[in-house]
């Protein structure tokens, strides 16, 4: 009788419905989820984001600031906002570095190609950013990723995409220069990221 069970138990997990992101759209258009749920769409299931604590609020806004101030009129800023990486995820990274639009993305939602890095800040997510968020942006092809882990002031750089993650991983340490592949002439100093 058990193992009956067991196995009708597994067959409704491989039977589960996934949503698209049109759906995940009509959910929210008709009421589904109140103001201010910090829900995503990953591999189509739709999941609660951790709350945002003191550390990493303040570290994406300072990253906020110092990207801005760089990056103005080349790139646009797109914080704790969500991207559309295919038709079954909409994950909201803490910033998205996009390709400069003049209509800032108002006719859709920034898609892999518009997107030349992103960053995600961790405090209690880190385990979560490295196993289900690298490898889904990997495998829609965002050039880099950077991670923040603000418990332990970490940088963690990821390139070179491919279906299976991302083949190059860096720690950077403090004094270490940093640069965005897209702009190799604008340079970031660890000290003022990871502050």
């Amino acid at each position: 009788m058990t193992v009956q069970l067991l196995t009708q138990n597994q067959n409704k997990l491989a039977n589960k419905f996934l949503l698209t992101t049109h759906q995940y759209h009509l959910m929210h258009e008709v009421g589904v989820f109140q103001e201010g749920d910090r829900i995503e769409l990953i591999n189509g299931e739709i999941t609660t984001m951790s709350p945002i604590g003191r550390k990493h609020a303040t570290c994406v806004a300072r990253l906020n600031a110092i990207f801005t101030n760089r990056l103005f009129g080349k790139a646009i800023i797109w914080p704790q906002n969500s991207i559309r990486l295919n038709d079954n995820s909409e994950p909201q990274p803490d910033i998205a570095i996009l390709k400069f639009r003049d209509d800032f993305y108002e006719e859709g939602l920034p898609t892999p190609e518009d997107i030349l890095l992103i960053i995600e800040v961790a405090d209690s997510s880190i385990d979560y950013d490295r196993e289900v968020k690298a490898p889904l942006y990997s495998a829609a092809g965002i050039p880099e990723m950077w991670l923040f882990d603000v418990n332990k002031k970490a940088i963690e750089g990821y390139s070179q995409p491919s279906a299976n993650g991302y083949k190059l991983i860096r720690r950077y340490d403090e004094n270490d220069i940093l640069s965005i592949l897209a702009f190799p002439d604008v340079t970031f100093n660890w000290n003022e990221l990871a502050k």
